[in-house]
């Protein structure tokens, strides 16, 4: 199983006030599994926008924390034509474009999405490609 990592996700392993053992579970398996994990490009720009405008240090906690987690082997996928064409059915159920392209990934791959995105993955959950972290992991996460 491919697991593709949502900002809000990212976001939760550098902020002490976001912190959660769902989380903090991802973040392990990034280090140590890292070939399990699939982001689109987009994700480092959301990532970097958030922590720049909530952390204090969020340009070098960037640099420092996230950066060699993306270069350890997580796959950076492109936009492509086909990834656009992916993300169709979600913006059809009334997800932006930069989170259409999540489940869209997760698709493609034959993975899930793992978010804390509630109104996202609540609108796109019977299409069964999400997974909300706030209500745990998921029943097949690696052990």
């Amino acid at each position: 199983m491919i697991w593709v990592i949502d900002a809000s996700v990212a976001v939760r392993w550098f902020l002490i006030d976001e912190a959660d053992t769902a989380a903090d579970s991802v973040l392990r398996e990034v280090i140590d599994k890292p070939e399990l994990f699939a982001v689109p490009e987009l994700f480092s720009f959301e990532v970097l926008a958030v922590l720049c405008r909530i952390h204090p240090r969020g340009a070098s906690v960037f640099r420092e924390g996230v950066l060699p987690l993306l270069s350890g082997g997580v796959l950076r996928h492109p936009m492509t034509e086909s990834l656009a064409r992916q993300a169709e059915p979600f913006l059809s159920q009334g997800l932006t474009g930069c989170d259409a392209c999540y489940p869209a990934l997760a698709r493609e791959l034959q993975g899930c999405w793992l978010t804390y995105d509630r109104r996202a993955h609540k609108r796109i959950r019977r299409l069964g490609v999400s997974h909300l972290l706030s209500d745990g992991l998921p029943p097949d996460w690696p052990l």
